[in-house]
């Protein structure tokens, strides 16, 4: 009834081809260790030293060395491959979208979410502006459906700052997983990361599959790392602190179903919507 999930933690340089090459190492790490579904963190393909590395290799949804690169990976280890993000084309000429790529063990493009909420933090000499470059996408959360045995489970989709808006994966529940390729900062990582990711798990009674940047670039940014795999109760049930690695954990539908059971919240539910409006 179980089945393996993989967090992909990296610390992305500002070269592309040593980013894949990485990447690539990581994957067949996970493989070897049994996952059927791997995530690989935001922005995994590049951390460069400015906005205008990523704009660079923007790619057009549906083509490019990025988006080849994760369909033989998905296809060479036959998994499902969840590809972080990487930089494509927005409406708008001078931004991107912030995108994350699913793929199936074939080699096929099953599930795309772009960023919806765009990061922005100012404290003394580190700021952050998302939205001076990135396009938001459409206010339509994603899903996808990832068999785990002789079941298909729900997978709902989210980046980073998306972390902080419950109601984005409230509008998709039920969920059995969500995965959150992330970039978190190292001040805001270390303040919230794990209270929201565990929080995250424990109001959806769903796994979270959080895979992260994590280390000192060679840019200077230090992102928080915390890479986990959070249970339905909240429980952790693997965790990389810094560095590059791989983090492995069961996945259990029964999991699922035992504490929906003792805990039945999802169904107490008494809102019709999450946009609740007082009389």
């Amino acid at each position: 009834m179980t089945c393996k999930i993989a967090a992909v933690q990296m610390v992305s340089t500002p070269e592309v081809e040593e980013n894949l090459a990485r990447a690539s190492c990581l994957i067949a790490e996970a493989a070897a260790l049994g996952a059927r579904l791997v995530a690989l963190p935001e922005y995994f393909p590049i951390i460069g030293d400015d906005d205008a590395a990523r704009l660079a290799v923007r790619e057009a949804f549906g083509r490019g060395p990025l988006q080849e690169f994760l369909t033989q990976q998905a296809k060479q280890h036959g998994l499902w491959l969840v590809g972080g993000s990487i930089p494509l084309m927005a409406d708008d000429p001078r931004r991107l979208r912030n995108s994350c790529l699913v793929f199936a063990p074939d080699g096929r493009c099953i599930a795309r979410y772009d960023k919806i909420h765009l990061f922005a933090f100012q404290k003394g000499a580190e700021r952050y502006d998302e939205a001076a470059t990135i396009e938001a996408g459409p206010l339509m959360p994603t899903s996808f459906l990832f068999p785990c045995e002789a079941q298909w489970l729900r997978v709902g989709l989210g980046i980073c700052y998306d972390l902080r808006f419950p109601e984005l994966f409230r509008l998709l529940a039920p969920l059995d997983l969500i995965v959150l390729p992330a970039a978190f900062t190292d001040t805001t990582g270390r303040a919230h990361w794990e209270t929201l990711v565990r929080a995250r798990a424990i109001e959806n009674q769903c796994y979270v599959l959080a895979s992260a940047q994590g280390g000192r670039h060679p840019t200077g940014r230090i992102t928080h790392g915390n890479s986990m795999i959070v249970d339905p109760w909240g429980e952790i049930l693997g965790r990389l602190d810094k560095g590059e690695g791989v983090v492995v954990a069961e996945l259990d539908p029964r999991r699922i179903e035992e504490v929906r059971m003792s805990l039945p919240a999802l169904a107490h539910r008494r809102l019709e919507s999450d946009r609740f409006v007082p009389t």
